[in-house]
């Protein structure tokens, strides 16, 4: 994924995060899974609210993250046993209030099917302050309903993911770190509703704007 708006998906459909003005087509082969959680002190530090120690037994306790929107509720339930230190990050920051009040950024309705979220400044280039390893690649597919990770290369994991809305073919490299349980029709009427091209023919900003008004974590 992007974190910059401006950068333009090539066919091939390279879904990535950084500073690059354009993605190029995914040939690169899928980054290895990191064995260990750490989170690295990165740059940008928006909206900052600290850097997480990653603790194994409160990881793989299973919650279901809820995304109150203004357009209708996304719920999907995190994947602990698959990626623990993505869905660990994922819930130190939504209990710490870090994605209420930021919006959806983009919108991709051609090659691939993706709303992307997770950035306070809404310009597809902030992150939280640290970075952390891929995890659940080793044959990971992207149908409709997955969240994954939006990523600048390997590793590179921050704030910003993506909730896949129509089945989408991605190389291996995006961590998955949730499965949608409910609101799937939410991100199908956001999709119907379209978006602005700014990015490129069916890339950018979402017609039907995203609103996070908060995200509720509760144990399963």
């Amino acid at each position: 994924m992007l974190r910059k708006p401006s950068a333009l998906l090539a066919a091939s459909a390279l879904l990535l995060l950084g500073t690059a003005t354009q993605a190029t087509a995914d040939t690169s082969p899928p980054a290895a899974p990191s064995a260990a959680c750490t989170y690295t002190p990165a740059v940008p530090a928006d909206n900052f609210k600290g850097i997480p120690v990653f603790d194994p037994v409160k990881a793989a306790k299973p919650y279901s993250a809820t995304l109150r929107t203004g357009q209708g509720a996304i719920t999907f339930r995190a994947l602990t046993d698959k990626a623990p230190c993505t869905t660990y990050s994922f819930k130190f920051l939504a209990q710490r209030d870090y994605f209420d009040r930021s919006h959806c950024h983009r919108l991709t309705t051609a090659r691939i099917y993706v709303l992307q979220c997770g950035d306070p400044t809404g310009t597809g280039s902030g992150g939280p302050g640290y970075s952390f390893p891929d995890e659940n690649l080793t044959g990971a597919t992207y149908p409709a309903g997955t969240v994954a990770m939006a990523n600048a290369g390997p590793n590179t994991n921050g704030s910003q993911f993506f909730f896949v809305w129509k089945d989408t073919k991605l190389s291996p490299a995006y961590t998955p770190f949730g499965t949608v349980t409910a609101g799937l029709d939410v991100l199908q009427k956001i999709a119907a509703g379209g978006e602005d091209d700014q990015n490129g023919p069916g890339d950018g900003f979402p017609t039907l704007p995203v609103n996070i008004k908060r995200v509720q974590i509760k144990s399963r």
